[in-house]
């Protein structure tokens, strides 16, 4: 029997603690400032923070009121349109990530990348290791949602599976999952923001966790749990 890669990651030294607390943060914060029910604009705000954040982390040097006026650059625009549409596919990638993804990467990528590439894994390597994580996420799993949602982050992101923008990809699929799991159903935490707030730790940790080293995965998780937690404070504001 195939292990559940996501069990296997909640039980790294250090892990259960430090997502247990992470999760105790952001239910705290989300029913005392009563964002958990939050409406449209307090969502259309927190992914708008979300794709800033996500093309910052890509080197983008725009800040969120030149985003919001529609200023940026190819990283940011595509953050954006992400961000429009990333919602939308929560039905989907519950059903099958996979394609869930190809949809993401071709709303992204569409205006700078050949139309050949949209949508399709341009390795065979990393097509199998997109396969493996949507058998994994459409299997029953006793793990914390906020573990999937960080695997998933990591899966993606060290996979290069696509011609461009997989680590934004990575990004948004981390944002369904902790809506599709119930951790922030009206997705109004900014985890982008999160992992923009310990920048300097998180392409190091995205490295260690591709090593395969039970410590590096552990370096990541840790990193996602502390991104999450600051996330959530990241939204404090959206709602007084």
């Amino acid at each position: 029997m195939t292990p559940d890669i996501f069990v296997v990651a909640a039980h790294l030294e250090g892990v259960p603690s430090a997502f247990a607390a992470a999760r105790d943060g952001i239910d705290s914060l989300l029913r005392d400032r009563g964002l958990r029910r939050s409406g449209p604009a307090a969502t259309a705000e927190s992914l708008l923070r979300g794709a800033q954040a996500s093309a910052a982390l890509e080197g983008s040097r725009f800040d969120l009121a030149e985003v919001r006026a529609g200023a940026g650059d190819a990283t940011t625009r595509a953050a954006v349109r992400l961000s429009t549409h990333v919602l939308g596919l929560v039905p989907g990638w519950q059903r099958a990530p996979v394609q869930a993804l190809a949809r993401m990467h071709a709303v992204a990528a569409a205006p700078d990348t050949d139309a050949a590439q949209l949508g399709r894994p341009v390795s065979a390597t990393g097509a199998a290791r997109l396969q493996t994580l949507s058998r994994a996420l459409v299997a029953p799993t006793s793990a914390p949602a906020m573990v999937v949602a960080a695997v998933v982050h990591a899966e993606i992101a060290s996979s290069s599976a696509f011609a461009s923008y997989n680590r934004l990809l990575a990004r948004a699929a981390e944002r369904v999952t902790l809506v599709s799991r119930g951790v922030d159903p009206a997705s109004v935490t900014v985890p982008e923001a999160g992992h923009l707030a310990y920048q300097a730790g998180y392409a190091p940790a995205l490295e260690a966790y591709a090593s395969g080293l039970p410590a590096g995965a552990t370096a990541w998780l840790l990193h996602a749990a502390a991104a999450y937690a600051a996330g959530a404070e990241a939204a404090a504001d959206l709602v007084r």
